[in-house]
């Protein structure tokens, strides 16, 4: 079964680097790309796609590793406060008896 996923991860890859290649090839015309202070020199439009791409992807990436880092922080300190009601609530039933 490993190897049936590992052929379709396989096929994935090279079906993507099929479609990125067409992508190029077909989008082939050179842009400069002005954003708000600076012109950028000239480049295939197709690189300035996928370089939008890869930085979404990116800040994306960013984004959802600080959001999950803040659930690892509380869930480590929710953990941290059970560990101290349990410890209490132990030692008061050991006093009780």
């Amino acid at each position: 079964m490993r190897w049936l996923k590992s052929l379709l991860i396989l096929i994935a890859v090279l079906l993507a680097l099929a479609v990125g290649l067409l992508f190029s090839v077909e989008n082939d015309a050179v842009i400069s790309l002005n954003i708000l202070v600076a012109e950028l020199p000239p480049q295939r439009l197709s690189t300035w796609i996928i370089a939008a791409f890869f930085a979404g992807g990116v800040a994306g990436v960013a984004a959802s590793s600080a959001a999950l880092l803040r659930a690892q922080a509380s869930k480590i300190q929710l953990r941290r406060r059970l560990r101290n009601l349990e410890s209490r609530s132990d030692s008061k039933s050991v006093r009780s008896h």
